[in-house]
């Protein structure tokens, strides 16, 4: 297999993790961009590619650690939106939220996490910690959850409601979240894609959204579907089936970034 056939296998899950470390799709893609022109100059980091997952992360990694790049000048409400959300970032350490990614949304173990950071093991399991300190500072929120496998909501239940977390209610079919929305909106959803009458969780997400600014966490078996970059992609995705700790990773990075929609 060619370099490029093999970085192409992993670009969609680094452009994943580009996204939900920066905050924003557009920044997190021009990151990536810049890492693949990067090893395109240099031969030698291009042959190291072809080690699989871990040296196209480190790439990344080394670019995303030494330059802050800012994505565009026009001041429209997404650009804005997304300017936000590096504010943020930068009040806290960015370090924790990365650590925490590469070892739950992105399952590297702390040895693999280690060797992209440029750190120790035991610096990443501190990391973690720390980031996992973070998550339980969150502000606590009230979620909705659209979900029509029973068991994998109720998991999704028990998970929010240990984070501190209230459910607003839960809804198996696009019509269902509209009936709960109806009484009371919620400050955070997680949605399945595929729901149980056929509608669809991006539907049920949109007619959320054009009432009100809702982080949105999209659980899905078929994560590619959504992938493409032909569209505007979720800032944060989780393939089923998930690690409880993804998802905790997930909403601690919704809340944080207060994303409203998926960033363009």
């Amino acid at each position: 297999m060619s370099i490029g056939a093999e970085v192409a296998a992993h670009l969609p899950f680094l452009r994943r993790y580009a996204r939900a470390l920066t905050g924003s799709q557009s920044t997190g893609d021009a990151f990536v961009q810049a890492t693949l022109e990067a090893a395109l100059a240099d031969e030698e980091l291009a042959e190291s590619l072809r080690g699989g997952r871990v040296p196209l992360y480190r790439a990344f990694n080394k670019l995303w650690s030494s330059a802050y790049m800012e994505v565009g000048e026009e001041q429209t409400a997404g650009s804005v939106h997304e300017m936000g959300a590096q504010d943020q970032l930068r009040r806290i350490t960015p370090t924790n939220r990365q650590a925490l990614l590469l070892t739950t949304v992105e399952d590297f173990s702390p040895a693999e996490a280690a060797e992209i950071m440029g750190v120790s093991e035991a610096d990443v399991e501190s990391l973690v910690r720390e980031a996992v300190g973070e998550i339980e500072r969150e502000t606590t929120t009230s979620v909705l959850i659209i979900e029509d496998e029973p068991l994998i909501s109720m998991q999704l239940e028990d998970l929010v409601r240990s984070l501190g977390h209230d459910i607003c209610g839960t809804a198996a079919t696009r019509t269902q979240a509209q009936e709960v929305v109806a009484k009371a909106t919620p400050g955070l959803v997680l949605a399945d894609i595929q729901l149980a009458d056929g509608s669809s969780g991006l539907d049920a997400v949109d007619d959320i959204l054009a009432i009100d600014s809702v982080p949105v966490i999209f659980i899905t078996a078929y994560p590619e579907r959504l992938l493409t970059g032909d569209r505007p992609e979720p800032t944060y995705l989780i393939t089923k089936p998930f690690q409880e700790d993804t998802v905790r990773a997930a909403i601690s990075q919704a809340l944080f970034f207060g994303s409203s929609r998926p960033l363009d």
